[in-house]
């Protein structure tokens, strides 16, 4: 275990406002030399903390590189939705996989809510959690199909925390006109993303994990065992290797690039809004709506408006980014054209073709979890324990979520990022028609 280097600062982080309100959090040195470990995790998020934190538990020797800080990544940036289900619904994934995978699915994404609450509950996280979680049809052609897809999940899979909304219902709960209806998922719910992540180091931490930030592996060589190679000359012998550095793996392994790419996202944070506040969401709840590129917000602790609007599919975050963001939250708030932005940031996560996560054994000591697309607030914790499973030899939920359809994009390591770039934006333009 490591000594505290410096207190967590800003810097180490995104300028924003999860940052600013971060709990206290140690640094931890690059790694120097070479180390030999059971397990070897790439990325300090939420998939490889939770791998981290069931291994270490379970009594592996666990060595963790970080190429920023902990919780840099997507997991400290993110919208802190907490969703229901998979990234596809339950429909498309009967379809795809069967009913009998399509039930499994569903339970696993039920079990992936609750050992959040378990997490934070059992490691004294203090993430902010709240409950509710409203989904907005910016159609109204949309209303009824949301309505008969609540009521199937209560009558095939027995969940019953859906309300349907009309759409004076939810012009009551979201102060907007831009919604026809929707659902209100109390199942659901929203947190501090950051502090969720920071939390979950610091129970990994406890548990005798060793975690190196500053150290980007660029290099890894299967022969016996698995030999990672860092940016600073460091590496790591190990039995097993996890990958999950998601969205910010790209390049490091062909396997995984081919299925998994990276995009960018953006959230604006308002001044605090005071009074007003509930004129803009009533009950408290976190809000997505319908469209492809979607819109999500909530309001913060100190009542300012976290708005996540607009992707952008060029390499590298945009800079001008509270003025690319306003005029998406105009767009759902016109009210709110006279408020103030405070914090403004992107953040890189990784999509798949079909919106479903890549997991998968890529050789005997080599796995992979990526490719959230949105969804790894509830997903992500589960599947690091998941990980964890399979290198101590327990693959049967490893192997259903391999059976999850996830094709590589076409085009191969040329054409895959333009392709990417016409069909996005094609879906994009879809949105304001």
């Amino acid at each position: 275990m490591h000594r505290v280097t410096a207190p967590l600062s800003p810097a180490g982080h995104a300028r924003s406002w999860y940052a600013a309100t971060a709990v206290p959090f140690p640094a931890f040195p690059p790694l120097k030399g070479e180390l030999r470990a059971d397990v070897c995790i790439i990325g300090a998020g939420y998939t490889g903390l939770s791998a981290a934190l069931h291994l270490a538990e379970a009594g592996l020797k666990v060595v963790v590189l970080e190429a920023a800080r902990v919780g840099s990544g997507a997991s400290g940036r993110n919208g802190g939705q907490l969703h229901t289900g998979q990234r596809r619904g339950q429909d498309f994934l009967e379809k795809a996989v069967g009913r009998e995978d399509a039930r499994k699915l569903w339970d696993l994404a039920e079990e992936g809510k609750a050992l959040v609450r378990d997490l934070i509950a059992r490691h004294g996280i203090a993430c902010d959690l709240r409950e509710g979680l409203i989904l907005a049809d910016h159609k109204a052609r949309y209303v009824k199909d949301s309505h008969d897809y609540a009521r199937s999940l209560a009558q095939d899979y027995g969940y019953d925390a859906l309300t349907p909304l009309s759409r004076d219902e939810i012009r009551a709960l979201v102060g907007s006109s831009a919604y026809y209806g929707g659902l209100l998922d109390r199942g659901a719910g929203h947190l501090h993303p950051l502090n969720f992540a920071l939390g979950l180091g610091a129970a990994a931490i406890a548990a005798g994990a060793e975690i190196h930030e500053g150290t980007r592996a660029v290099r890894v060589t299967e022969e016996g065992g698995v030999t990672v190679t860092t940016d600073g000359g460091g590496t790591v012998i190990a039995d097993f290797l996890l990958e999950c550095g998601n969205g910010l793996m790209d390049g490091l392994d062909r396997r995984v690039d081919a299925h998994v790419m990276p995009i960018c996202n953006y959230i604006a944070a308002t001044e605090p809004l005071g009074e007003r506040a509930r004129e803009i969401i009533a009950n408290d709840a976190a809000v997505a709506d319908s469209r492809f590129v979607i819109n999500y917000f909530r309001l913060s602790a100190d009542g300012r408006l976290l708005f996540g609007g607009g992707e952008s599919y060029r390499r590298g975050l945009r800079p001008d980014v509270a003025d690319f963001v306003r005029p998406f939250m105009l767009r759902i708030f016109p009210q709110l054209g006279d408020v103030r932005i405070d914090y403004a940031w992107g953040g890189v996560l990784a999509i798949t073709m079909t919106r479903l996560p890549f997991v998968r054994r890529l050789s005997d000591r080599v796995l992979v979890s990526a490719g959230y697309s949105g969804q790894g607030v509830a997903l992500a914790p589960l599947f690091g324990k998941i990980l964890a499973e399979a290198v101590q030899g327990q693959l049967s939920r490893l192997n259903v979520l391999s059976r999850l359809p996830v094709p590589p994009f076409p085009g191969g390591p040329l054409m895959r990022y333009p392709l990417l770039v016409a069909g996005l934006s094609y879906y994009a333009l879809r949105d304001r028609l």
